[in-house]
């Protein structure tokens, strides 16, 4: 059921969480799917919903930063430095997990992710749950396993409809995608997935660039080959490409779904048409809502224009090559 986020509403979530149920909220990067993070039953529930293997590890939402020595061992100090930096925000940090951390956080893992969302919903939630005993919400993006994430509260009642018992509507999310995550459990930062903090913003703060993510590394949300993917089969075109195949559509009958930033749609085109902005700060915020969109729309296929490979467009390429890879 989607609720405006009054404080009365958000009340009423923080004691259905409490109560072991599922509530969705959004963050400044997606939609949240939110459960109790030290209730095991919830968990199981929240599992269940999304259709999420047992072992993909899930992050949890913390109102504040003090909190996260109550979930992880030791923060090193270029994640303290990260945090300090970055918290409330977009980032989530991957750190050696504490005593009592449960394995349905981790997925079995010797870690836990941790964030503190930027969100003003979100935060108030986070809050309201910790005044009636709550201490942190497990909140993977509130969409099926590996589909495409959600930006606004009537994706999630799409998504879910009435396995959610509130969905918060706090509008559409300000960046689209989700929190970079950064492994914080060995003697240096290694970059496990590109989100909404950018490498350069890393760069600055750490003085150097984190490094890449090895097969050591560990396992961390959103980080399969195939992620964030539309029903309708999806191809990932360079500019070139796209032109010379809408040159070539002529098969009588088919119906074609192009999301493009930088071609004009051709007069003769008859599929379903969609153009992104050019610039990456919008078009990542409107990425997931596009997709969700062009497939609605039950094409044979989904036609993406590749985005440029310039520093801003990283996490939009990365999530773009998710969803349209086919293993």
């Amino acid at each position: 059921m989607i609720v405006p986020a009054t404080p009365e509403a958000i009340a009423h979530a923080a004691d259905a969480l409490r109560k072991g149920d599922l509530v969705s909220f959004p963050t400044e990067t997606v939609y949240g799917l939110g459960a109790d993070a030290r209730n095991a039953d919830a968990l199981l529930k929240l599992y269940a919903a999304k259709g999420r293997p047992a072992d993909h590890p899930v992050i949890v939402h913390l109102a504040d930063g003090s909190a996260a020595t109550r979930w992880a061992k030791a923060l090193p100090a270029y994640a303290t430095l990260l945090a300090d930096a970055f918290w409330p925000g977009p980032l989530t940090l991957i750190l050696t997990r504490g005593e009592g951390v449960s394995d349905s956080i981790t997925g079995g893992q010797e870690s836990v992710g941790l964030r503190v969302p930027a969100h003003p919903v979100a935060h108030a939630l986070l809050s309201a749950f910790m005044e009636c005993g709550g201490d942190g919400i497990a909140a993977p993006s509130a969409n099926r396993f590996g589909r495409i994430s959600a930006t606004t509260a009537q994706h999630v009642e799409d998504e879910f409809g009435g396995e959610v018992a509130i969905v918060l509507d706090g509008g559409p999310c300000r960046h689209g995608i989700e929190s970079t995550i950064i492994d914080c459990t060995g003697r240096e930062p290694r970059l496990l997935r590109p989100g909404a903090v950018g490498v350069d913003q890393l760069t600055r703060v750490l003085g150097r660039e984190p490094s890449a993510a090895t097969p050591a590394s560990p396992r961390a949300s959103g980080s399969l080959a195939s992620h964030y993917a539309p029903r309708t089969h999806a191809r990932l075109l360079q500019r070139k490409e796209l032109i010379g195949a809408l040159g070539r559509l002529a098969r009588p009958g088919s119906h074609i779904a192009v999301l493009a930033h930088s071609i004009d749609q051709p007069p003769s085109f008859e599929g379903t048409w969609f153009d992104a902005p050019s610039e990456s700060a919008g078009y990542a915020q409107q990425l997931y809502a596009n997709l969700r969109a062009l497939d609605a729309r039950e094409a044979d296929e989904i036609w993406i224009e590749a985005p440029p490979d310039g520093p801003d467009w990283i996490a939009i390429n990365d999530r773009l090559r998710r969803a349209t890879h086919r293993g």
